[in-house]
């Protein structure tokens, strides 16, 4: 039997990570929805640029600040 490497905290950090990237996807999904339907279906274009530029700029500082 192989010998057990004691490698936990390194998986808990890769999982963690992992976890914060698909957070990052799905919630990036939602604002681009969100702001496709405020621009195509409420037809507020300039509000739905806004509210996806501020949410990108928003979710990276997230990012970046929780890391």
């Amino acid at each position: 039997m192989a010998e057990a490497n004691d490698d936990y905290p390194a998986h808990m950090h890769t999982y963690e990570a992992f976890n914060k990237l698909v957070l990052f996807a799905a919630l990036f999904v939602v604002l681009v929805l969100v702001s496709m339907a405020l621009g195509l279906l409420a037809n507020v274009p300039v509000l739905a640029l806004l509210f996806a530029i501020g949410g990108t700029v928003a979710l990276i500082v997230a990012a970046a600040v929780t890391g």
